[in-house]
């Protein structure tokens, strides 16, 4: 068990759990959330982005398809003393016929020739261009976004982003892009409003 911190908060991660890095830490410090607002965080990990929305006043669900996982959100969940509906399932399966106003992903994003043994590498592996759950989320997005609703989505380069900014434009949305670059990769948060 290790502790990470952001800003002044501190988050416990329980072995077998996505440790936060660079990916998570783009993702709360660039989500939008308004008091009162519904918002679904697919992939929660150890559960720091669906605290951090709770303390801005949002009503939160967020799933992993990983027990673990979800136990582990539980756990600061309730260290941080805020209500979370935790889910275990894959993407948007366990919130059938629900829509949400914010949606945030941060999903397995990087190439991967086949899948690792180790579910904190597991985490990372998005197919072998990257793309196989990125793709999946774009198509049942739709389903689950309320009218006007907004998407966080955090991407690398290495998974070609193009892409999922066609896509969503595609599907009527307007995008913003946020830029970080890591010396191997450039990680990029799509910032979409539903129009």
């Amino acid at each position: 068990m290790l502790s990470v911190f952001y800003r002044d908060l501190e988050f416990i991660v329980l072995p077998g759990v996505y440790e936060p890095s660079d990916d998570t830490y783009l993702l709360a410090d660039h989500l939008e959330v308004a008091p009162g607002q519904s918002l679904l965080e697919l992939g929660t990990g150890c559960g720091m982005v669906a605290v951090l929305a709770v303390l801005a006043g949002a009503r939160v669900t967020a799933t992993d398809i990983s027990r673990r996982s979800i136990e582990c959100a539980r756990l600061n969940a309730s260290r941080h003393g805020v209500s979370i509906e935790l889910l275990v399932g894959d993407l948007f399966e366990p919130v059938a016929g629900r829509r949400f106003d914010v949606v945030a992903f941060n999903p397995p994003y990087l190439p991967s020739a086949s899948p690792s043994e180790d579910p904190v590498l597991r985490a990372c592996e998005g197919g072998k261009d990257g793309r196989a759950v990125i793709d999946r989320f774009l198509r049942e997005l739709p389903d689950h976004l309320a009218s006007g609703g907004r998407v966080f989505l955090v991407q690398s380069s290495l998974s070609d982003a193009d892409r999922t900014e066609k896509r969503l434009l595609d599907m009527g949305f307007e995008v913003d892009r946020v830029r970080k670059k890591l010396w191997f990769e450039e990680l990029l948060l799509f910032k979409a409003r539903k129009v």
